[in-house]
C-alpha cells in the first residue's frame, strides 16, 4: 500500500469520531480479549442499518457491544436488536455499554449460546440486517443462516472480510484466510444477492437481498 493510501484509510477511520461511550466499550473489550469492529467499519454499520430503516436485526458476535451500539445508533427509535454470543462475560458488558448509551432494556434481545445452535430457530426472512463478526471458522454457516434470516431489500455484513489484508494475497493459503475467502466468493455468486466489499477496518462484506 503506497503512503498516500495508508493515510487515507486511517483518515476514513477517524473521519467520524468515537465518543466516551464508544471507547469505554473498546477498552472493555480490551481487557475481555475481544476484537470489535474498527471504527471506519462500525461507522458504516449505522449508515446500513439507517438506509435499511432496520427495525429487526440480528447480531452475530456481541462481544463487548462495540458493533451493537454502531447498529442501534442507525435502527430506527422502536428497532430491536437480538445479539448473540457464546461468553456470557462479553454480554454483560455489552449490557454495560447499552446502560451508558441510554438504550431501553426492550430495544436489545441478549442470547447465550452458540450461533450456530441460536440462528437456525430464528424466523425465515423476519430480519432487515444481520451482521457477522464471531469466530472465522464458524463464517460459512453463519452467512448461509443470515441470508435465510434477510426479508427481500434486507442487508448483510461481514466483518474482518480482508482478515489482516491476508485474503487479497493468493499466496495466503492458511485455513481461516482460505475460509474468509471462500464466504466472500461464495456472497459474490450468490444470484440472491447484490454484493460490495468495503475496505473499512478490517473489510466489511456487505450485500443486499433481492
Amino acid at each position: 500500500m503506497s503512503t498516500d493510501k495508508a493515510q487515507s484509510w486511517v483518515y476514513c477511520e477517524e473521519f467520524v469520531p468515537e465518543d466516551d461511550v464508544l471507547l469505554r466499550a473498546r477498552e472493555r473489550a480490551a481487557q475481555l480479549g475481544c476484537t470489535p469492529v474498527l471504527p471506519g467499519a462500525g461507522a458504516l454499520l449505522s449508515v446500513l442499518a439507517a438506509a435499511a430503516q432496520a427495525r429487526a436485526v440480528v447480531e452475530v458476535g456481541t462481544g463487548a457491544g462495540v458493533g451493537s451500539l454502531y447498529l442501534l445508533r442507525g435502527m430506527p427509535a422502536d428497532g430491536v436488536l437480538t445479539t448473540i454470543d457464546l461468553e456470557v462475560e462479553h454480554q454483560r458488558a455489552a449490557k454495560q455499554a447499552f446502560a451508558e448509551e441510554g438504550v431501553r432494556p426492550t430495544r436489545t434481545r441478549t442470547i447465550s449460546g452458540r450461533a450456530a445452535d441460536v440462528l437456525p430457530r430464528l424466523t425465515d426472512g423476519g430480519y432487515d440486517l444481520v451482521f457477522v463478526d464471531a469466530d472465522k471458522d464458524g463464517y460459512p454457516g453463519y452467512v448461509e443462516q443470515a441470508v435465510r434470516l434477510l426479508r427481500p431489500g434486507g442487508v448483510l455484513a461481514v466483518d474482518n472480510a480482508l482478515w489482516h489484508d491476508r485474503v487479497g494475497d493468493p499466496a495466503r493459503r492458511d485455513e481461516l484466510t482460505t475460509v474468509i475467502r471462500e464466504v466472500g466468493r461464495a456472497v459474490r455468486a450468490d444470484e440472491r444477492l447484490v454484493t460490495a466489499l468495503v475496505p473499512s477496518g478490517d473489510g466489511l462484506l456487505t450485500a443486499v437481498r433481492r
